[in-house]
């Protein structure tokens, strides 16, 4: 299996797992009742489907009973009928980004960050603290709903890793690897505080969550970087390109 078509795998496998995921059709919905971010809700279509109009009108009311957006990310090479579909429902693309991965003989190590201490978040306290960064980093504004503390606790209870970063005691960046499925992690919500920005810290929070993956037997980390920039400080410490997802989604009429 190609490294691409793991990382599909992967992602569906987690989507699958949850207590609240849904089935319409040639589609796994990744519904959390608890977190309504729309990187949190999505589909993902099964192998090489081929949605039919009935299927995409069963899944857009599927999302829209469950007050979510409709919404797929996915590798367009693993199912190659599915994109013209959901154009032709008028979807609209958000953007196509590029997955990257790491492996353990491929990890560098980043410059040091003067008094930087990341540890793994165990209590209420430090998991409210970690999902807190994580909602502001995002553009939230007031507390995090429940499913950014329940992510990450989730995470590192069943073999993924959390990370809270701190500088002189006060929270600034966090974030985790998911569940692993057949070796493979993705880095997912690493978020650093607006005040500490700039100072090396993603890196240096990333560098940690793809070290500690590797030491509880991973054998590759992915992730899907927001931006160019982004891109560049995870290709620092080692990450490559190895494919392309596409995040799409249908606005209110």
């Amino acid at each position: 299996m190609t490294m691409d078509a793991e990382v599909q795998n992967h992602a569906r496998t987690l989507a699958q797992r949850s207590p609240d995921h849904l089935r319409v059709g040639p589609f796994t919905v990744r519904h959390n009742p608890n977190w309504s971010i729309k990187y949190a809700n999505y589909a993902i279509p099964d192998q090489d489907a081929e949605p039919t109009p009935a299927d995409l009108d069963a899944l857009v009311a599927a999302f829209r009973e469950h007050d979510r957006l409709p919404r797929l990310e996915f590798l367009p090479g693993a199912a190659p009928a599915v994109e013209p579909a959901l154009l032709a429902a008028g979807f609209t693309v958000e953007n196509r980004a590029p997955i990257m991965a790491c492996a353990p003989d491929g990890l560098l190590t980043p410059k040091q960050v003067d008094s930087l201490t990341i540890t793994e978040p165990a209590t209420d306290a430090e998991l409210a603290a970690a999902a807190l960064v994580q909602h502001h980093g995002y553009g939230g504004t007031g507390e995090p709903e429940a499913g950014v503390a329940d992510w990450l606790r989730t995470a590192a209870r069943d073999g993924g890793v959390a990370a809270l970063a701190m500088v002189d005691g006060v929270p600034a960046g966090a974030g985790g690897c998911s569940v692993p499925v057949d070796g493979l992690t993705e880095l997912a919500g690493l978020a650093v505080a607006d005040a500490y920005r700039r100072r090396g810290i993603g890196a240096a929070l990333s560098a940690h969550l793809t070290a500690t993956a590797f030491e509880r037997g991973c054998r590759v980390v992915w992730l899907e970087p927001g931006d160019a920039d982004v891109e560049r400080i995870y290709a620092g410490i080692g990450f490559r390109r190895i494919g392309e997802k596409l995040n799409i989604s249908l606005e209110p009429a």
